[in-house]
């Protein structure tokens, strides 16, 4: 009779201890899910822009109403000009075609010049673009190294470029270089000329203090430099990987 009864006791205090811990157990469960649902979130957003176009990034939805309406139109790869894609290339990630999202040699060349020069690759402002914020915090910069691996593992390099090409700000409330060819020359992005996708792209990645229209001497001296660059990418065999 007295073991039962201890053994009640022992049992009753067992049930009372798990009962404790059942709080914390739940907080963590929870803390694990808000954790995990962020990550969820960016795997399936990255697996559904490889058929999806993106509708809005944080840069877009930050600026609309600023100046009005935003000038936007998605173009297809294939009805881009090839030059203009060569130029914003050879102006942004000249080795594209070479890495798997991060270029080890601009990372050290951005380094050793400070904050005069940038290493960020396509990919990497891709993922900024489509997927985080526009920013310097060492935060964001971590979550873009994460991510980019697997924009790179799963997006072809053409669909790296196409997003790039839409996406990006190349004026005032304009995106893409579809507006920008608008905007600009009043043409098609199929018909710009070597010398109009070489403005566009030399107003990147920072086209609100530069112009297209009223280019200064640095954006034209940038703008030759690009275009020879284009050339070069394009005889060198660096623009395989996103041309048919």
């Amino acid at each position: 009779m007295g073991n039962r009864n201890a053994k009640s006791k022992t049992t009753g205090r067992g049930k009372t201890a798990r009962r404790t811990y059942q709080p914390l157990r739940w907080l963590r469960r929870w803390l694990l899910r808000l954790v995990l649902a962020p990550v969820v979130l960016v795997v399936v957003l990255v697996f559904l822009f490889t058929v999806v176009n993106p509708p809005i990034t944080h840069t877009m939805w930050v600026e609309y109403g600023k100046y009005g309406k935003l000038e936007r139109e998605w173009v297809p790869l294939e009805e881009i000009a090839p030059v203009m894609v060569r130029s914003v290339v050879a102006a942004e990630d000249a080795n594209f075609c070479q890495h798997w999202g991060f270029d080890v040699a601009a990372i050290r060349a951005a380094i050793a010049e400070g904050a005069n020069r940038g290493g960020s690759t396509l990919s990497q402002q891709v993922v900024k673009n489509v997927l985080l914020w526009q920013g310097r915090s060492w935060f964001r910069k971590a979550l873009e190294t994460a991510i980019t691996p697997l924009v790179e593992a799963v997006w072809s390099k053409r669909r790296i470029v196409e997003v790039y090409l839409n996406v990006a700000e190349t004026g005032e409330g304009v995106f893409g270089v579809g507006a920008a060819a608008q905007e600009y020359f009043g043409v098609a992005p199929a018909e710009l000329s070597a010398s109009q996708a070489a403005l566009i792209a030399a107003i990147l990645p920072s086209p609100k203090g530069r112009s297209v229209r009223k280019p200064s001497d640095r954006v034209r001296r940038r703008a030759a430099a690009i275009a020879d660059g284009a050339a070069t990418i394009r005889a060198d065999g660096r623009a395989k990987c996103f041309e048919d």
